[in-house]
C-alpha cells in the first residue's frame, strides 16, 4: 500500500492535427480507412470482457454509401442485460476498492493510446460509420475524448483534495466513494467522444457501467471498447450492450440496483426514462443520479452593429458542420433588417461553395446524415416549408438518398417567428432565419427567449458592448453554453464545460468537475481525539 499523495499531471488540450496535403497523419488516415472498409467485422455484446452472441443481428453501413457494409453486430435482450448487471456488480467489488491513482492511470493510458497508435483507427471508424469529414472526426473522436480522459482524472483528484475545517480536538475528513449499484450510460451517434465519456466518467471514480451505444454508432463504440481493453480496464467495469432502446432499457430500468443514468439523446426518451425511474422508486435500493443532455434549438441573434462578414461565416459553420447533427448546431437565427441584404449576399455566396460527399474526399465540407430515419425526418421539415407561404428557401432544399443520405445545406427565411422550423429540433442541415425590424429589437429578444423549449447553446453578435450586455441579460436562461461573437458550437473540454437547461437537460456540464462529482457520494468522518467521559454538561451544575 503506497502512502504518498499523488498529483495527476495537469492536462492541456490535445493539439488538433491539420491533415494538410502530404502530411503523415493524412496518409495514415487514408490507409486506415481503406483497410477498415475492406474488412467486415462481427461485433459481439461484451459482458465481463467476454464476447456474447445472440444471433439477433443488425447491419453497420456507411451513411454516405449505404451499399458499403462495415459488418454486423449482435443485439442484446433482457437475458444479456441481466448478465451484464450481474457482471458489473461483481466487478464493482474490486474496482470500487482499487486505489484511485490506479484507476486514473488506466484512463490516462487510454488517452495516450488514443493520441498515438489508436488515433487514426478511431477517426476512421467515425468517418466511415458516422459520415464525419476528417476535421470533424479529429476534433471529436480524437481530441475531445483524449481531453475527457485527461481532464476528468485531474478533476477527480482536485475534488478529493477538498477537505473540511477541523477545530482543535478533532479531525474532520471527507472521502469520496462511487455510487452503489451500476450506472446506465446511453450514448448518441453524433459524437464518438460523448460515447466514450458517458460510461467512463463514472467508471473513473469507481463506478461500474452498462453502456448502450446508439445503434448507428456501434462500429466506433466497439473499437473504443477494444482500446479500453488495451489500456487495462478490468473485465466487467464497462459492459457493452448494443440493442434497441426497449430491449435494453426496459430491464435496466426495472433493476433495483440502478444507481445512475448518464444520457445524451432525445428529450422524449429522457423524459420517459425519468418517469420510469419515478414509477419504480419504491422498488429501488437507491435514488438514481440522473444526468442528461437532450438536444436543443440553438440560436444566433444578431444586433445591427454586428460584424456581418464574421456573422455569415459563423452561421454557415454553426449550422452545417457535421450536417447540423450536433446538439449545439445553429438551427434558428434572428437578423435585423438593416444588415439583412449584406448578410444574405455574403452568406448565400459562401454556402453555395460548400461541397458535399464522401468524407474520404478531403475537399468535402459535409457528408451524409446518419441513416434513413434521420433522412426522412429532416426532409419532412424541408417539404413542410416548401408547402408554406411563410417560408422562402435561399440555399439548398434538395436531397437524395439513392447512394447516401445526402441533404443540401438548406436555409429557410420565414415571415413567421413561430414557424415550425423555428421551434422544433430538426437535427440536420437546416437553418431558419427570421428578419426583424431594427426598432423591434426588444420584441425579437423576447421571441428568442420564448420560442423554443430548449436552452442548450446560443450566440449573440454585436460590436456595440451595451447591446451585448442587454442581449446577454435578456437571454441569460436560453443557453447553458453562451457565445459572444462566435458560432454556438465547438465547446472544448476544460474551456467551455458543456450542458444546458430547460428541455435541454440537467446542465451537469460534461468535461468539468461538476459532472465528475455527480458520480461520487461523499462520506463525512469526524474523529474526536479526547471524547467526553461524563454525560452531564457544565450548564447543569446549577439550577
Amino acid at each position: 500500500m503506497t502512502n504518498a499523495y499523488f498529483r495527476v499531471p495537469e492536462p492541456v488540450n490535445e493539439p488538433i492535427m491539420a491533415y494538410t496535403p502530404g502530411s503523415p497523419e493524412k496518409e495514415e488516415l487514408k490507409r486506415t480507412i481503406q483497410e477498415m472498409k475492406s474488412t467486415q467485422i462481427e461485433v459481439p455484446i461484451i459482458i465481463n470482457g467476454e464476447a456474447v452472441k445472440t444471433g439477433n443481428m443488425a447491419d453497420m453501413r456507411v451513411p454516405h454509401d449505404h451499399q458499403v457494409l462495415l459488418g454486423t453486430y449482435h443485439k442484446a435482450g433482457e437475458k444479456e442485460v441481466n448478465m451484464a448487471i450481474e457482471a458489473a456488480l461483481e466487478a464493482r467489488k474490486a474496482w470500487s476498492k482499487m486505489p484511485w491513482e490506479h484507476r486514473a492511470s488506466i484512463f490516462l493510458k487510454a488517452a495516450d493510446l488514443l493520441a498515438g497508435p489508436w488515433r487514426q483507427r478511431i477517426n476512421a471508424a467515425t468517418m466511415l460509420g458516422q459520415s464525419k469529414v476528417a476535421y470533424q472526426a479529429e476534433i471529436d473522436s480524437a481530441c475531445e475524448l483524449i481531453d475527457f480522459w485527461r481532464f476528468n482524472a485531474f478533476y477527480m483528484a482536485e475534488l478529493m483534495e477538498e477537505q473540511p475545517y477541523s477545530p482543535e480536538g478533532m479531525w474532520n475528513r471527507v472521502d469520496y466513494r462511487p455510487l452503489e449499484g451500476f450506472v446506465f450510460a446511453v450514448t448518441p451517434f453524433n459524437f464518438t467522444s460523448i460515447a466514450g465519456n458517458l460510461p467512463t466518467a463514472p467508471a473513473m471514480v469507481g463506478n461500474v457501467a452498462l453502456w448502450k451505444p446508439a445503434s448507428s454508432s456501434v462500429y466506433s463504440g466497439y473499437w473504443l471498447m477494444k482500446l479500453l481493453e488495451e489500456a487495462g480496464l478490468p473485465k466487467g467495469v464497462v459492459n457493452f450492450v448494443p440493442g434497441s432502446g426497449g430491449q435494453v432499457g426496459n430491464p435496466v430500468m426495472a433493476s433495483p440496483d440502478l444507481a445512475g443514468i448518464h444520457f445524451t439523446g432525445s428529450t422524449a426518451v429522457f423524459q420517459g426514462m425519468w418517469k420510469t425511474v419515478g414509477d419504480n422508486l419504491s422498488k429501488m435500493k437507491y435514488y438514481p443520479r440522473i444526468v442528461g443532455e437532450t438536444g436543443g434549438k440553438d440560436f444566433i441573434f444578431a444586433h445591427n452593429s454586428a460584424d456581418v462578414q464574421a456573422l455569415a461565416i459563423a452561421a454557415l459553420r454553426g449550422a452545417f458542420e457535421y450536417q447540423g447533427q450536433k446538439c449545439s448546431a445553429a438551427s434558428r437565427m434572428y437578423v435585423p433588417k438593416s444588415i439583412w441584404a449584406e448578410f444574405k449576399e455574403i452568406y448565400v455566396a459562401a454556402v453555395n461553395e460548400i461541397k458535399m460527399g464522401d468524407p474520404e474526399d478531403f475537399t468535402n465540407f459535409m457528408g451524409a446524415v446518419i441513416d434513413k430515419n434521420a433522412f426522412r425526418d429532416i426532409t419532412g421539415y424541408i417539404d413542410y416549408a416548401k408547402e408554406s407561404d411563410e417560408a422562402e428557401f435561399i440555399t439548398g432544399g434538395n436531397y437524395d438518398d439513392s447512394k447516401g443520405y445526402f441533404i443540401e445545406p438548406t436555409t429557410i427565411v420565414t415571415t413567421n417567428p413561430k414557424f415550425k422550423t423555428m421551434e422544433e429540433e430538426i437535427f440536420g442541415p437546416v437553418l431558419t432565419i427570421y428578419v426583424y425590424e431594427d426598432e423591434k429589437f426588444d420584441e425579437a429578444l423576447e421571441l428568442c427567449d420564448t420560442t423554443s423549449p430548449y436552452a442548450l447553446t446560443g450566440a449573440i453578435w454585436a460590436q456595440d458592448r451595451y447591446a451585448l450586455i442587454k442581449m446577454a441579460d435578456k437571454l441569460e436562461n436560453t443557453a447553458g453554453n453562451f457565445y459572444f461573437n462566435d458560432k454556438p458550437t465547438g465547446a472544448v473540454v476544460g474551456q467551455q464545460p458543456f450542458g444546458g437547461g430547460r428541455a435541454s437537460g440537467t446542465n451537469d456540464k460534461a468535461g468539468s468537475a461538476m459532472n465528475i462529482l455527480r458520480w461520487m457520494t461523499a462520506r463525512t468522518m469526524k474523529e474526536t481525539f479526547n471524547p467526553a467521559k461524563e454525560w452531564k454538561y457544565p450548564f447543569m451544575s446549577e439550577k
